[in-house]
């Protein structure tokens, strides 16, 4: 192939419901311009191509998504908004060492992910990652008033208040949006869960945090807390996807107006095949042309649930943010649902739960 100077880029994707998928052909002209057409292929699969006038696409799915599409927000019971997408640092970065050491591939994936258009960014001072999400935060660029910072307290919850001013020293903030207990297994008594609510409260009242919620409550822990509770936790953070689905815990949060948010949302299409979604997640994934994890994280958001995902791979980041690019039929979110049921994963605490326990 004749090399070809630098090139503007037209773009031209078949709708998602045809059997037509984006096909790159370079085609050099008088006017030195790269153009993108459509033809037909199987399986279909679009996607948008960021500009690389150097870069000559190898395959027509490795192309970066549209980063204009906004991630949605949902309205917390304080007031407060979260975007419905996170971006994580846990799980796979999650620090065994020395904490001051530095992980600067998480600062760098971070700041991929930030420049990306990742504005909910999800921390938590058992990760030992704070450090890492402070500098990259102010290493990014972006206004303070645009991010929104989540961390959580469990190793330092004998006093919140310390706990959250150490948290925020390392984040190199002022405040963060969001503050959750990691989980409530600290807790000997009712009493202890209590207690600790109500400095949570008073961080808040602080001005230290915005919003201020729990993670990994089961409804009992949750009653207990909101039988002496002044502001009802704006969210819990829990292990979420098809094969973990939680109905009594759901149930309970939009009884009480508690928003949901889940991590391990892909386990289902990364942890736990062969499985009964397999199937129609992958027909679903052709139907949209996206990728089973991307129809995984639709699926949280079209239940109002916030999905926390991460990725040190800019590729597979720009992917998750096409879930703001379409949405489940509520006949779909209903069958992967139900066929989710038919089969039971718990990837995290399981030294908390029986093995069949879907609390």
């Amino acid at each position: 192939m004749k090399s070809l100077r630098p090139a503007r880029v037209v773009l031209s994707a078949a709708p998602r419901s045809s059997t037509f998928a984006g096909h790159v052909r370079l085609l050099p002209t008088s006017r030195t311009t790269l153009r993108l057409y459509t033809r037909p292929l199987a399986p279909p699969r679009t996607r948008l191509l960021r500009a690389n006038p150097t870069a000559v696409p190898t395959c027509p799915y490795s192309t970066m998504a549209d980063l204009n599409a906004p991630i949605p927000s949902l309205k917390l019971n304080d007031g407060n908004s979260i975007p419905m997408l996170g971006y994580g640092t846990g799980t796979a970065w999650y620090k065994t060492g020395d904490e001051s050491q530095i992980d600067q591939s998480l600062v760098e994936a971070t700041k991929t992910a930030i420049k990306l258009g990742y504005t909910h960014l999800d921390g938590a001072e058992m990760y030992k990652t704070e450090p890492e999400l402070g500098q990259a935060i102010k290493e990014s660029g972006v206004p303070r008033e645009k991010l929104f910072v989540t961390t959580k307290v469990y190793a330092n919850i004998k006093d919140i208040k310390s706990a959250i001013k150490n948290s925020l020293r390392k984040l190199q903030l002022d405040y963060v949006d969001l503050y959750l207990i990691h989980a409530p297994f600290f807790a000997q008594s009712d009493e202890e869960l209590q207690a600790k609510w109500a400095e949570m409260e008073e961080v808040k009242a602080a001005g230290l945090v915005k919003s201020i919620g729990v993670s990994n409550y089961l409804p009992q822990h949750l009653e207990v807390t909101l039988k002496t509770a002044k502001v009802v936790p704006a969210i819990n953070q829990i292990e979420f996807h098809p094969y973990l689905q939680r109905h009594k815990l759901i149930d309970f949060h939009k009884k009480h107006g508690i928003a949901t948010q889940a991590y391990g949302p892909l386990s289902a299409v990364t942890k736990a095949k062969p499985g009964p979604i397999d199937d129609f997640s992958a027909a679903l994934a052709k139907k949209y042309a996206v990728s089973e994890g991307e129809i995984s994280l639709r699926w949280c958001i079209d239940q109002d649930i916030i999905p926390i995902t991460t990725s040190s791979k800019e590729q597979r980041l720009s992917d998750y943010l096409r879930v703001a690019t379409f949405k489940l039929t509520p006949a779909e979110v209903k069958e992967l649902a139900e066929s989710g049921d038919k089969k039971h994963y718990r990837g995290f605490w399981n030294d908390k739960f029986s093995p069949e326990d879907r609390s």
